[in-house]
């Protein structure tokens, strides 16, 4: 009896420091706003990140801010109301491209936000500074484009394959080019102490988009994958299966995703992909159409990925 005793102490004090070690080894804290691609306009693309143990957020495009905010308090996430929340941890803007579905929060809640960078292609930049932030439009609250300037926000031009410091906080950004049909989109590599997160902005199958701008990505961060610091791939599935590929308009299917998947497998091996995250992002309405999604990427889950479907207002630590 004394015995098994023993041994269950010293396993207890084995696995205690690796208790430690799995508390410790969560890196970022990411807080979904809005996590559909369209029709739900409460429910748009928007994802706050930040390292844990800080309140230092991100915003990964601004479709949904204020609703999504709200969903965030109602699930204990924040204490504070949804106006400070959005004035005091949000410390940027991560636009992928300027699809309304992208970037509408941002622009309805800019009279009632704080001065804050605003990053991005130039492309993108571009079309922020000339078709949303102006006087016919809206009211320009950046510090370039249509006078009067109201100076509220800034732009930063991401130039891509270029680490940059996020004002603000302790984080790291490097910008990837993708094909979103005609438009060229975006990926953001988030670094924190060591630790990455890859947030891709909409876009398609390399083999449908006629690029190779996922496989120069998937080049990059398998090694990020093997070494186990890459924490997650957020990534779009826009449609479910049926959708036919000439009217996919830049977006994945279930079976295109795990195709592209296959590829960066190739690269990894496929004992690396086993368990890692991915999470499934800009899941277009209607409710029939996202079960659908869903139900395909599980089934199409050859790989083992820990497969995450975020829900607004619901935090996911990594």
């Amino acid at each position: 009896m004394y015995r098994k005793y023993f041994i269950f102490s010293i396993l207890c004090l084995l696995l205690l420091p690796m208790a430690g070690f799995s508390q410790q080894a969560k890196s970022f804290k990411i807080v979904p706003l809005g996590v559909k691609g369209g029709a739900d306009e409460s429910n748009l693309s928007a994802y706050i990140v930040a390292a844990t143990g800080t309140n230092d957020y991100i915003c990964l495009d601004a479709g949904t801010l204020h609703a999504g905010i709200e969903k965030a308090i109602a699930n204990k996430v924040f204490n504070l109301p949804v106006e400070q929340v959005l004035r005091k941890y949000i410390k940027g803007y991560f636009i992928s491209h300027a699809h309304l579905d992208h970037l509408a929060g941002l622009i309805i809640n800019s009279p009632d936000d704080t001065a804050k960078t605003i990053y991005g292609l130039a492309s993108t930049l571009q079309t922020i500074k000339t078709h949303y932030f102006t006087w016919e439009s809206w009211a320009n609250f950046a510090d370039e484009g249509e006078a009067p300037l109201l100076k509220k926000y800034h732009y930063q031009p991401l130039v891509p394959d270029s680490s940059i410091a996020i004002k603000n906080t302790a984080m790291t950004v490097i910008a990837y080019p993708l094909s979103h049909s005609s438009l060229t989109s975006t990926a953001f590599l988030v670094k924190s102490n060591g630790a990455y997160i890859l947030y891709l902005g909409d876009t398609g199958p390399d083999e449908i988009e006629k690029s190779n701008k996922l496989h120069k990505l998937w080049e990059v961060v398998a090694r990020l994958i093997r070494s186990k610091k890459l924490k997650a791939i957020m990534i779009e599935t826009s449609f479910p299966n049926i959708q036919p590929d000439k009217t996919l308009f830049g977006h994945f299917t279930p079976n295109w995703l795990m195709k592209e998947m296959n590829n960066l497998a190739v690269l990894t091996g496929a004992d690396a992909i086993k368990g890692f995250n991915l999470i499934i992002t800009h899941v277009k309405p209607p409710q029939v159409n996202i079960d659908k999604i869903k139900a395909e990427v599980k089934a199409a889950n050859k790989l083992g990925f820990n497969l995450i479907f975020p829900e607004q207002g619901k935090e996911i630590d990594l």
